[in-house]
């Protein structure tokens, strides 16, 4: 129970016991009864359960933010993405502040400089998330009373311009494998093409191993445990896809199985997918030697080893999935099929649950697939030459 004291003249403080087994003291009271009165409070918050140690307040947020990170649990790239938004712009700001001085307000200006000094609206939105995220935990804690930091519902709306997704023709997609094999290896056009005529992502396709790549029944699985090759912090770690409805399996149109196959044969490593050297591919690597000039070209660059055409300027990887998504689309492939190709969960429940994909119509979207390979290729020979494919050894 909490108790009353003499503190000095006419002076009273309150001691409570706190959770840890230490003593809380509330000084500063001009009369007993002021002090037994408070105490007689906390005594009644206590049985509550509602009591908040008014010493709690006073951690600083750097020192709550390092049990914070002890306590969650998320992806490795999830949490270098925490911390690094923590080192960079949380401590320096707010590290030296108490949990109970911190605003909601002060917290909302700061995003609007941060805004002011040309941080992405979505960056600076993150960076607010995570903050409220270990305030909120702070105020479930009972170190704070409530979260300071509540939705705004003040001041203009910000409508960010919606940039259009790039997509890429299959014809587009055929040149720009053709120059990115042209560039590093076949190895990489192989890359370009699975990619566009799968739908996976670029960690689930370098983070494939050869177990899980069953040619012989003209499919690919990615694996709900180690099937997506993850960059943390520098270091290549196999880890889960993205969600669990990216664990799944992807058939492969028939063309794509014997070039699959014949790679394969061509090396050792584990990994299907895999640099020149047999080394595991790094997104920005492979961006920078590869996807970047073979869709930008580099006609701008002096008696380069490889001279190459703009194809699609600004095409990234990641948009040779929207390609397939697109493509899906435009040949009326239904909904449930486009999303268990790419890994999707469909976002009404009960048709998630209860929708299939017939047979019908996987041979369906394969055969679709197919036909825009076979016509890619004849319409990239008849406007740029059969050379051009040459490098890719797939339209044998």
């Amino acid at each position: 129970m909490a108790f009353v004291e003499k503190s000095g003249k006419d002076l009273w403080r309150v001691r409570y016991w706190r959770d840890d087994g230490t003593h809380g003291s509330l000084s500063g009271f001009r009369t007993k009864k002021e002090a037994q009165d408070k105490a007689a409070e906390i005594d009644a918050d206590k049985r509550r359960g509602t009591f908040l140690d008014p010493e709690a307040g006073k951690l600083l947020l750097a020192e709550w933010i390092v049990t914070w990170f002890d306590a969650i649990d998320v992806a490795p790239a999830t949490l270098a993405q925490y911390r690094s938004l923590t080192d960079n712009h949380i401590i320096p700001r707010w590290g030296d502040t108490s949990l109970n001085s911190i605003s909601g307000i002060a917290v909302h200006a700061w995003g609007k400089k941060l805004r002011g000094q040309g941080y992405a609206t979505s960056t600076v939105s993150t960076i607010i998330k995570l903050m409220t995220m270990m305030l909120a935990d702070a105020a479930d804690e009972r170190l704070i009373p409530v979260n300071p930091i509540q939705p705004r519902r003040r001041g203009r709306r910000r409508h960010q311009p919606r940039t259009e997704q790039l997509w890429a023709t299959p014809e587009q997609v055929v040149a720009i494998a053709a120059q990115a094999s042209a560039l590093v290896g076949l190895w990489a056009g192989l890359l370009i093409i699975t990619a566009a005529w799968t739908g996976a992502r670029w960690g689930e396709l370098t983070g494939l191993q050869r177990p899980n790549a069953h040619l012989d029944d003209g499919e690919i699985i990615i694996d709900p445990q180690i099937g997506a090759l993850h960059e943390v912090n520098g270091q290549l770690e196999l880890g889960p896809p993205k969600t669990a409805c990216s664990a799944r399996t992807i058939s492969l149109p028939p063309f794509l199985i014997p070039p699959l196959r014949a790679y394969l044969d061509s090396h050792d490593h584990p990994h299907v997918f895999v640099s020149a050297e047999h080394q595991l591919l790094r997104r920005s690597n492979f961006s920078r030697r590869a996807m970047r000039p073979a869709a930008d070209g580099n006609l701008q660059r002096v008696r380069p080893e490889v001279r190459v055409r703009p194809i699609l300027p600004g095409l990234r990887f990641h948009d040779l999935r929207h390609s397939h998504k697109t493509w899906m689309i435009a040949d009326g492939i239904p909904e449930v099929a486009q999303s268990r190709r790419l890994g999707h969960r469909i976002p009404d429940e009960i048709r998630d649950v209860y929708s299939h994909v017939a047979a019908e119509v996987e041979a369906r979207l394969l055969d679709s697939l197919e036909r825009r390979w076979h016509d890619a290729v004849a319409s990239v020979h008849e406007n740029h030459g059969p050379t051009i494919t040459q490098p890719l050894l797939l339209a044998a």
